[in-house]
């Protein structure tokens, strides 16, 4: 079975086609990339995805089920797309415990490794709302990981960080592979992540094209 299924998928924003007749299957426990420009619909495609917008026209399947007909969202997913709201007042490790709160599937020790890999110091006691836009980023994929999810989609995940946490990304998309997670990254800087795709496709007016990975 495949993982992700977009069959004749199209959508329309503002009387501007986003999306446009996108045909696509993902098998499942691959990294596969989309890159493209700003507003070329590789966000809109992550979107569809994750059940966030409703298609004007087509399916999407994850896993067999199809969004807002058999599943409103897929289920055992973490996501990072543009801005995730957290709370100002609480440190990295408080927003974390509060997520974890919501399913019960994060123990204190997956919270605290996610930190880690993400190179965020679970007894940092800065606020959030004091982080930069790097540690902010850090925090986001921390939360995606953090309940080891079948899916993982990631929109511009290396937006922000330095070259250490760019290779930590890496290593962290690697890791998450490696235990079975189908991983979708949309970017613009292909080159932080080019080289660990399973597939790669160029996406450009709403339409998506595969093109060699390496």
């Amino acid at each position: 079975m495949d993982a992700i299924v977009l069959d004749h998928v199209s959508k329309t924003l503002k009387g501007r086609r986003v999306l446009d007749d996108v045909c696509l299957s993902l098998a499942p426990g691959g990294i596969y990339g989309f890159f493209g420009r700003n507003a070329s619909g590789k966000t809109m495609l992550l979107r569809a995805v994750a059940g966030l917008i409703h298609v004007d026209a087509g399916e999407v399947t994850v896993f067999g089920r199809r969004v807002h007909k058999d599943i409103e969202y897929p289920p055992d997913m973490g996501l990072v797309i543009e801005n995730i709201g957290l709370w100002g007042s609480l440190t990295a490790l408080e927003n974390l415990r509060l997520l974890a709160d919501i399913r019960r599937v994060a123990s204190e020790k997956d919270i605290r490794a996610a930190l880690r890999r993400v190179g965020l110091a679970p007894e940092d006691r800065r606020k959030y709302r004091a982080f930069s836009m790097g540690m902010r980023q850090k925090l986001a994929l921390a939360q995606a990981v953090m309940e080891k999810p079948r899916l993982l989609l990631l929109d511009e995940p290396t937006n922000g960080l330095d070259d250490e946490a760019v290779t930590l990304f890496r290593a962290l998309a690697a890791e998450e592979k490696a235990r079975g997670a189908t991983i979708l990254i949309a970017t613009h800087q292909k080159e932080d992540v080019l080289d660990l795709c399973d597939r790669a496709f160029s996406i450009g007016e709403g339409r998506c094209r595969e093109r060699e990975v390496g």
